[in-house]
């Protein structure tokens, strides 16, 4: 099989699967309210989530690198639609954080797929392999949310029955349509032990990689959690308009990692990218910050899309270029925990300085700590051919 047919093969299976995970999140807060949950408890599901991802990334890439990518990748997928089935089937809330934390774990699988890049591109094609699995993230969270709100409106159940009966077609599809990569099939494994995860950490590249990672993410985060706040704020948003303006976002983000990351990479390289799109990043949340009226806030929220577009296959491409050919399953597995560590941490420290300082400190702090990511980036070495 081609690589190209295989990306494409992949492109389907991530975006199928981040379809149903968009259809559950804007009903998820009125959902778990109607089984009892104060606002207080709401967020547990959010936090708890990304834990699971936090502590399970690592380990489905380490365990795909062990005994290949396809097995471990249907095996998460089954695993997603059981969680959502739980999800469905939920009688009390305490019930629903356990569909949510079961969730968590399954979708931690975003490192196999990116490993499943590495194996079937070339190194320089690797950010272009990264940015479609982004664009395939970027649609299903387009695409989701509006599927999930149409069927919410018949009931709430709704959407966590057709997210795990999505998901289970997804699994067949995948069973009989992606295979192993063919580089992986023809060799045997070299080694998969623990000193070998380790000796990964030791070089200075993957640790920077990872710190400007999770710096990236928190800062994001923060943004995410307060965007809608802050266009409430500031222009008297309501839910319809919030959804537009994320909406926008999407399709910026879709755009350029669907179609120009790939040669923007040939051109300059990821490492330029990735200094570029955290700078980008820096600039819109100091504007957002302190613009006014919606020409501003678009005009503000157009570099902080493109960046993130730039910045996301960029930053995934020079980890997976940084590590050893044998280990990129693992290694990607510890970038997915460092954003994880940021989608925990930057949603509260956002909603809490805004709450409790000023609407434009989340903004401010986000562009201060996007700037040093940004500065971390550019003391990364250019990455070499794995």
């Amino acid at each position: 099989m081609t690589s190209r047919r295989a990306l494409a093969i992949l492109f389907l299976i991530v975006f199928i699967d981040l379809v149903g995970f968009g259809m559950v999140i804007p009903v998820m807060p009125l959902y778990a309210e109607r089984l009892g949950a104060s606002a207080a408890w709401i967020g547990l599901l959010s936090t708890l989530y990304s834990a699971m991802q936090f502590v399970f990334a690592p380990v489905w890439g380490r365990f795909s690198d062990r005994v290949g990518r396809r097995p471990v990748l249907l095996v998460s997928i089954v695993a997603t639609a059981v969680a959502f089935a739980i999800y469905g089937f939920a009688d009390s809330f305490a019930v629903l954080l356990v569909s949510r934390a079961f969730a968590g774990a399954a979708t931690a699988n975003i490192a196999i797929a990116q490993a499943y890049v590495a194996d079937v591109t070339a190194p320089e094609d690797r950010a272009k392999g990264m940015g479609l699995i982004g664009a395939a993230f970027g649609l299903g969270f387009v695409l989701g949310p509006a599927i999930g709100g149409i069927l919410s409106s018949y009931s709430l159940r709704l959407p966590g029955y057709a997210a795990a009966g999505l998901a289970a077609m997804n699994g067949v599809a995948a069973f009989f349509l992606l295979p192993e990569p063919a580089q992986r099939a023809a060799r045997a494994v070299r080694r998969a032990s623990l000193a070998a995860f380790r000796s990964e950490l030791t070089k200075p590249g993957i640790r920077r990689l990872l710190l400007c990672y999770f710096l990236t993410i928190l800062a994001f985060s923060a943004m995410e959690g307060t965007y809608s706040l802050l266009a409430k704020h500031r222009m008297g948003f309501g839910q319809r308009g919030v959804s537009y303006l994320f909406t926008y976002i999407g399709v910026l983000i879709v755009i350029v990692q669907g179609g120009l990351v790939g040669p923007l990479t040939r051109k300059f390289g990821e490492k330029r990218l990735l200094v570029v799109g955290l700078a980008l990043q820096a600039i819109a949340l100091a504007s957002l910050g302190v613009v006014t009226g919606l020409p501003g806030f678009l005009a503000a929220t157009a570099p902080l899309a493109i960046g993130s577009g730039l910045s996301s296959p960029a930053i995934t491409a020079l980890i997976s270029r940084h590590s050893a050919k044998d280990d990129q399953g693992g290694t990607l597995g510890l970038g997915q925990s460092a954003a994880a560590m940021g989608r925990i941490l930057g949603p509260e420290a956002g909603t809490f300085t805004f709450s409790s300082l000023s609407p434009a400190f989340p903004y401010a702090a986000g562009a201060l700590v996007m700037a040093v990511a940004s500065a971390i980036g550019f003391t990364v070495r250019p990455a070499r051919d794995v």
